[in-house]
């Protein structure tokens, strides 16, 4: 393994030492809090028969939840993966990889992330690579590789700017880039999804990636992790140090930006991502137009523990969407849509 490949697998062990050790999150609200669903005090619907299930790029999912991106491209990250897959399996939910860089960069490291599908042979499985790669190098090659590596459905090139900037070892250079996605969008075999890394998607941006191509928005807004505050940990430079602290909570909080992509067309995927806490979180997301919600962190966090507290916790999710949706009336994911409550004084 030559010097930079070890390089970039202790940068992933160490952002999930961070993230297992330390407060990273942003501070600022995601918004759901000033969310609301409307209340039918009597449902008419049986508890025991409401439907999470959804069909997402052509998959059915049991329930609209998505693992993800996190880690992925050492030993210790390999361990995580298998757990979050086997999570995925059980649950057929859909799960997301960390970045594949060092895998594509050194093939010993492949078994970091191929061990998703290994250990989640149906699931809705998304590839991942970095948009700064494309101005390294990687082209439709490198990312169909990715794909390849675990059988993806889909691949997402996540935008993470803010990190690029902080990091040491960071990527400064964004130009041409949309161009480089529109080329991944005509070329590569599966749908590529956009997705930022806790800051979120302004509508303009989101808007020029369905022009290009891009199948799927995760708008990761500001609310939850913040990369900011991981790469804050990592500095020795006291000005550096500082720098990250300025910016920990820079960026579009999550219902924002989801009410942001609100106008796309409807065959656009839609994630809402970044700082959801709960079922609950999960069933205003999808009242406010997401096909699904994500969770990476908190996962984390669980995985760490063993697969029993994982699984208890993605379950505690399943419960408390399904406890939402009851108290609204809404017997399936296509109800919950219309569930938003409306500010209307003359209802009371």
């Amino acid at each position: 393994m030559n010097e930079q490949v070890t390089k970039i697998s202790a940068r992933k062990d160490e952002h999930l030492r961070i993230c297992l050790e330390e407060d990273v999150t942003s501070g600022i609200p995601t918004g759901f809090d000033q969310v609301h669903l409307q209340v039918s005090t009597l449902p008419e619907i049986n508890f025991d028969s409401i439907d999470l299930s959804s069909t997402v790029l052509g998959k059915k999912l049991d329930a609209p939840i998505l693992i993800s991106s996190m880690t992925g491209g050492s030993g210790k990250t390999k361990h995580f993966n298998k757990l979050l897959a086997q999570a995925a399996n059980e649950f057929n939910i859909a799960m997301g990889v960390g970045s594949q860089r060092a895998a594509l960069v050194h093939e010993g490291l492949e078994e970091t992330f191929s061990i998703a599908r290994k250990e989640a042979p149906n699931a809705l499985l998304f590839a991942n690579i970095g948009v700064a790669q494309l101005n390294e190098g990687f082209g439709v090659t490198e990312c169909q590789r990715a794909v390849d590596m675990l059988e993806a459905d889909a691949l997402i090139i996540h935008l993470n700017s803010l990190q690029e900037v902080l990091q040491p070892e960071g990527n400064h250079d964004f130009t041409q880039l949309l161009t480089k996605i529109e080329k991944m969008t005509r070329s590569l075999h599966v749908p590529v999804i956009a997705k930022e890394v806790g800051c979120g998607i302004d509508p303009q941006t989101a808007r020029s990636l369905v022009n290009a191509g891009v199948r799927g928005i995760d708008v990761a807004g500001v609310g939850g992790t913040s990369w900011a505050a991981v790469e804050m940990y990592r500095q020795t430079d006291p000005s550096r140090k500082a720098l990250c602290q300025t910016y920990v909570g820079w960026g579009i909080p999550t219902v924002m930006a989801l009410q942001g992509i609100e106008g796309l067309p409807e065959d656009i995927l839609k994630i809402s991502s970044g700082g959801l806490q709960n079922g609950l979180d999960v069933a205003k997301s999808i009242a406010l137009g997401a096909d699904l919600a994500g969770f990476a962190r908190k996962f984390i966090i669980a995985a760490n523990a063993g697969y029993k507290t994982l699984a208890e916790s993605i379950e505690l999710i399943l419960l408390e969407l399904k406890v939402a949706m009851f108290l609204s009336g809404a017997g399936d994911l296509k109800s919950l849509r219309s569930k938003l409550e409306k500010e209307r004084e003359d209802e009371y």
